[in-house]
């Protein structure tokens, strides 16, 4: 079985278009064709349904493109350990990573990983979580940084810090008088949130539920920005991770900040990688580099 014929199926699975997927593969559309069509009399199956202006996989076609994907990530696998056999330390590390930690902790992570891997390249994927988990499953990427708990097998798991949540409110909000906000503080509230797919919308509608708050529905921000802005705007109270009001970001005009009572709603932060990964040893290293001091988490 061709190894370039299961990699130009699963890019023309990807992508549904003959002439985008020999373009993504680098070839002209004839020879990812010719492949195809071989990969096809080989199996002796149909892979693909051919229509004007269309393409679509039949259902054994969708089956084995699945499958296809799994036999390029263990072949990706193989090049990669024998590539990183001698020293992981000097090669190139696929992280992901999620909007609303990437701006934040990095900062404050990169200076460590430069001390101690100098010659480490970093290839960054700033995704939300689902993509993380189906980019490292594919072979994509060589771990992420994503917050627990997580649904994902087949996944080792280092936990690295618990970041705490602060409240950011307009600084005329009565709450602001307040030095530490417990969670009744919070009933009745409508917290502004981000969207659907990010992880700190769960962690807060799982605050919003213990504190008897609830969320303004009319509004649903697409970054951590967005959020930081509506609130300097007055349009409401929101939850906000440690590492997203620490330096160096900047304070926010017109925005109060104040903790939670303990034990304060907090979010854990953890490096993921595939159980099966040739890298799995460095990885565990390099978790330390990752982690912030809890020190820093608690002041702000």
């Amino acid at each position: 079985m061709n190894f370039r014929a299961l990699q130009y199926f699963v890019k023309l699975a990807e992508l549904k278009h003959f002439s985008r997927a020999a373009e993504a593969c680098f070839v002209s559309q004839p020879t990812l064709s010719t492949q195809v069509r071989k990969l096809e009399e080989e199996l002796g199956v149909s892979l693909v349904e051919r229509a004007p202006r269309k393409v679509m996989l039949t259902p054994i076609g969708e089956d084995i493109a699945h499958r296809a994907r799994h036999v390029l990530r263990d072949i990706e696998h193989i090049k990669t350990a024998a590539r990183r056999s001698k020293d992981p330390a000097t090669g190139t590390i696929k992280l992901g990573i999620f909007p609303t930690l990437a701006p934040y902790l990095l900062p404050h992570v990169i200076p460590e990983i430069r001390k101690h891997y100098p010659e480490l390249g970093l290839q960054l994927a700033e995704e939300k979580t689902d993509d993380i988990l189906r980019m490292l499953d594919q072979g994509q990427l060589d771990a992420g940084l994503l917050a627990l708990p997580l649904e994902a097998q087949g996944m080792e798991v280092k936990v690295l810090f618990e970041e705490p949540f602060v409240v950011a409110m307009p600084a005329s909000h009565p709450l602001s008088d307040k030095k530490i906000i417990s969670l009744q503080d919070l009933e009745g509230e409508e917290l502004l949130l981000l969207e659907e797919g990010h992880c700190l919308r769960q962690h807060a509608l799982a605050v919003c539920q213990l504190a008897g708050a609830h969320e303004r529905v009319d509004f649903h921000a697409t970054s951590m920005e967005t959020l930081r802005h509506m609130v300097a705007a007055n349009a409401g109270v929101t939850l906000m991770p440690m590492l997203s009001v620490k330096p160096p970001i900047p304070p926010t005009d017109n925005i109060a900040l104040r903790p939670f009572a303990a034990p304060a709603p907090s979010r854990t932060i953890a490096l993921v990688w595939r159980s099966s990964s040739p890298l799995g040893g460095f990885l565990r290293k390099l978790a330390e580099s990752l982690k912030v001091k809890p020190a820093s988490l608690l002041e702000f």
